[in-house]
């Protein structure tokens, strides 16, 4: 079974996929964001293609944990997500994700799939760390 990360933008939504058992994350591609329903219908279909049995959506949390402004529109593209796919919708904070991205390989045009595979690759670590 795959994974897939989402760091959701308001203009760009990056997407990562694990490895066929789940172990290592990789960027995929970003999209461009132009509406919930549009970018649910394409990630359903790649969740369809890909076999992805878990979606892990960035949660967009400020210094204090508390949701931030994107979050509430976040929440509303996982809800429609979750009812275009029979993945489970899973969420991990994404605090930092874009930084530290953008910190090991600079700028580029896949630096929000880049941070998607970062929030995956923590959700991976922390289902690993639990069994």
């Amino acid at each position: 079974m795959r994974y897939l990360g989402i760091d959701y933008g308001t203009h760009r939504i990056g997407i990562a996929l694990s490895d066929e058992i789940g172990e290592f994350a990789y960027p995929y591609i970003v999209l461009e964001n132009k509406g919930i329903a549009r970018a649910t219908e394409t990630i359903a279909n790649i969740c369809k293609k890909e076999m992805v049995g878990v979606v892990v959506v960035g949660e967009s949390l400020d210094y204090e944990g508390k949701a931030n402004l994107v979050e509430k529109e976040i929440k509303q593209f996982a809800g429609e997500l979750g009812e275009k796919t029979d993945a489970l919708i899973e969420f991990e904070n994404e605090s930092m994700t874009s930084i530290e991205a953008e910190r090991t390989q600079g700028k580029n045009k896949m630096l929000d799939s880049s941070a998607a595979a970062l929030i995956l690759k923590y959700y991976l670590e922390k289902q690993k760390s639990k069994s």
